[in-house]
């Protein structure tokens, strides 16, 4: 099944719609949705970095890190499961 592709300046005036429909100031685009994916979206929801650059297309890990930044609740929660998983094996060996 293939799906229409419409073009970016098409695409950003169907945004820029629904951000005047939804009373946001901010200034959707195509490009913005990029990185609200990768950021948002996937890695702050635990998806890996490589998995995300395959989503998006990308040939080079190097450019989805431009898309991707690492927001201090991920650091948070990458932590937060680390110690659990460090707890754990604490607990295994030490039973």
């Amino acid at each position: 099944m293939t799906y229409p592709v419409i073009c970016n300046q098409k695409m950003n005036a169907y945004l820029k719609e629904i951000g005047d429909l939804c009373g946001l100031e901010k200034n959707l685009t195509f490009h913005l949705a990029r990185h609200t994916f990768a950021t948002t979206i996937t890695l702050a929801k635990g998806v890996p970095i490589e998995t995300v650059s395959k989503m998006l297309g990308h040939t080079n890990i190097k450019t989805t890190q431009i898309y991707a930044r690492i927001t201090d609740s991920k650091i948070g929660n990458d932590m937060q499961a680390l110690a659990g998983k460090l707890q754990s094996l604490n607990e295994t060996y030490n039973g």
